[in-house]
């Protein structure tokens, strides 16, 4: 069998999650970051799910980040991150919230004090 043209696997997405739709706990946002516990991981974990351990190694990344680099869909790696997540082999975090934008009052005082030290 020869890969298609488009670069996208052979298998669909909902075979890689075992046929699941949707995360089994708790939605995982497109910026939530993952992180691999280091406990030792069962043989008998799906493919998948050994791929994704395998992709987040030492480090963290976004669900987005393993979802390119597993070439998956995000929503495929919602559902294997929550499985992993319930049987204890990574952790995840919610994405990091926007800064609050700047008192433009304070902007302008900075910036006025900057151009009095120039003069």
């Amino acid at each position: 069998m020869t890969a298609r043209r488009t670069g996208r696997p052979l298998v669909p997405a909902y075979l890689t999650t075992g046929g699941v739709a949707r995360p089994s706990r708790g939605s995982l946002e497109r910026l939530s970051v993952l992180t691999g516990t280091g406990r030792p991981v069962p043989p008998e974990l799906p493919a998948a799910q050994h791929a994704l351990l395998d992709v987040l190694g030492d480090g963290s990344l976004t669900v987005v980040e393993c979802a390119a680099l597993l070439k998956l869909p995000v929503t495929a790696i919602r559902v294997l991150a929550a499985e992993l997540t319930g049987c204890g082999l990574i952790a995840t975090r919610p994405p990091v919230p926007l800064a609050e934008l700047p008192d433009p009052d304070l902007l302008k005082r900075v910036a006025d004090g900057l151009r009095a030290l120039k003069h």
